[in-house]
C-alpha cells in the first residue's frame, strides 16, 4: 500500500494540538507527525523539536531559500513552513505522515498534492470556538478577536475538504478515533492515493 499524506487542519482553538497529542499517545509509531517550524516565540508549555521548531527569522529565510518547506506562509504576523525533507524520509520509509497546517496552507498543499488527505476539525459553534480561544490564555483580547473573526471566515472553507469532523468539547478521543477511520477507509480506496515530493 502506498503511503497517506494526510492534512489536519481547521480554525484556531479548534483542538488540532490537543487531538495530535492523543494520536501519539495511542498510535504514535503508525505515523510519522509533522513538526512546523516557527518564528514566533516559544510558549513556557512548549517543547523546541516537539511541539513546533522554532527558528530565528534569518533561519527560517535560509531554509526557505532551499526549498526546504513543503509550504510556509505568514499568519498573524509570524511565519510558519512544513519542512519538507522528513517528510520525504517518512514516505519513502512507508510511513503514513500526518501534516497540522491551517486553512490557507491546507489548500496550497492541495494544490501541489492532489492525492493528499484534507481533514477539518470544527467547533460545535462559534461560542465554543471562542471559549476554548479565551480558555487557552495565550493571546490578549484583541487577538483573540482577530483569530475569531479569521476562525469564522474558515469554518465556510470545509466545504473542500475530503472529510470535516465536529471536535466535541471534552470527547477527544471520538475526533481521534473518527480521523482513524476515516485513514482506514482511504487504504481501501480504488485506484489508491499516491503520494510524491
Amino acid at each position: 500500500m502506498n503511503p497517506l499524506l494526510i492534512v489536519i487542519s481547521g480554525p484556531s482553538g479548534v483542538g488540532k494540538d490537543a487531538v495530535l497529542d492523543a494520536m501519539k499517545k495511542h498510535q504514535g509509531s503508525k505515523f510519522h507527525f509533522s513538526v512546523t517550524a516557527t518564528t514566533r516565540k516559544q510558549r513556557p508549555s512548549e517543547l523546541d523539536g516537539v511541539d513546533y521548531h522554532f527558528l530565528t527569522k534569518k533561519q527560517f529565510d535560509n531554509l526557505s531559500a532551499s526549498s526546504g518547506f513543503l509550504e510556509s506562509a505568514n499568519v498573524y504576523g509570524k511565519w510558519y513552513g512544513v519542512p519538507i525533507g522528513p517528510l520525504r524520509t517518512a514516505l519513502q520509509n512507508q510511513k503514513d505522515v500526518i501534516v497540522k497546517i491551517d486553512v490557507q496552507g491546507a489548500r496550497t498543499i492541495k494544490h501541489l498534492i492532489p492525492d493528499v488527505i484534507l481533514i477539518f476539525l470544527n467547533a460545535p459553534s462559534s461560542q465554543e470556538l471562542e471559549r476554548r480561544l479565551k480558555e487557552r490564555k495565550t493571546e490578549t483580547l484583541l487577538d483573540i478577536e482577530r483569530r475569531l473573526s479569521t476562525a469564522i471566515q474558515e469554518m465556510e472553507e470545509s466545504e473542500w475538504f475530503d472529510h470535516v469532523i465536529i471536535n466535541q468539547t471534552d470527547d477527544i478521543e471520538k475526533t481521534v478515533d473518527q480521523i482513524l477511520k476515516i485513514i482506514e477507509a482511504e487504504r481501501c480506496k480504488v485506484p489508491p492515493r499516491s503520494v510524491s515530493l
